[in-house]
């Protein structure tokens, strides 16, 4: 890590104590560093009285990303796990505008994301949508306008654990599903998942995905957090 001087966007996850004032005493560290935070996500909280958060944090020219680890490390308790480019660069406002409108309406937080997510990756439409235990069709939650249908309710990707481009039946071209790329993330289970799409490409590329990932983890993080009560209700099929 030693010796970056690249102007940019950084993820740096932490594991410090999971204790009132520990987040604080690490944004404070890294602000004294040059680090301007834009998104923090907790991402575990462990056994052991640790939790795992991820920073996004912007460094001015000049800015070495090297000092974000020695903020962190000169905090008692406090370890660097990771520390890389954020691959949402120049699209990082749109994803705070999603995050801000879920953190104002925790409650409705995956209907926001479904209404933010074409805008945000540049697709035509979105859906949630999901799979009751032991079901062979899936139902759609939310929807944008433009959406396909489900063809037969099939979502044929489930179960899933990670964000991934979709591979397209060819009987769904003549079903609202031509030339279409795209992509589904689970979203809090893995027969639940956000799913976008562009009519004629461009591909979804690695990093969009990785966005995708990162804002349905922020998704169940701010709902669960600030709205614990609806929570049962949203992953039921609310």
């Amino acid at each position: 890590m030693g010796g970056w001087t690249i102007l940019g966007v950084y993820l740096l996850r932490i594991a410090l104590p999971d204790q009132p004032g520990a987040l604080g005493t690490v944004a404070s560290a890294l602000g004294r560093a040059g680090g301007d935070i834009v998104a923090v996500d907790v991402v575990a909280r462990e056994a052991d009285g640790t939790a795992v958060d991820d920073f996004v944090v912007e460094l001015p020219l000049g800015g070495r990303a090297d000092s974000l680890v020695s903020a962190c490390q000169s905090v008692p308790g406090v370890r660097v796990i990771w520390l890389s480019r954020y691959a949402a660069g120049g699209n990082l406002r749109r994803d705070l505008e999603v995050v801000e409108a879920m953190t104002a309406r925790p409650a409705e937080a995956e209907r926001l994301l479904v209404e933010h997510a074409p805008s945000t990756f540049r697709a035509d439409w979105a859906f949630l949508v999901s799979r009751a235990d032991l079901a062979t069709t899936a139902e759609v939650h939310y929807a944008t306008i433009a959406a396909p249908d489900l063809p037969g309710g099939n979502a044929f990707w489930f179960p899933l654990d990670h964000a991934i481009r979709l591979t397209l039946p060819a009987a769904w071209a003549d079903q609202g599903w031509r030339h279409v790329a795209a992509a589904a993330v689970p979203l809090g289970a893995p027969d639940r998942a956000l799913v976008i799409g562009r009519s004629g490409g461009p591909e979804i590329l690695d990093s969009e995905l990785a966005r995708m990932a990162h804002l349905a983890a922020l998704a169940q993080t701010v709902r669960r957090a600030l709205a614990p009560d609806e929570d049962a209700g949203a992953i039921n099929g609310g």
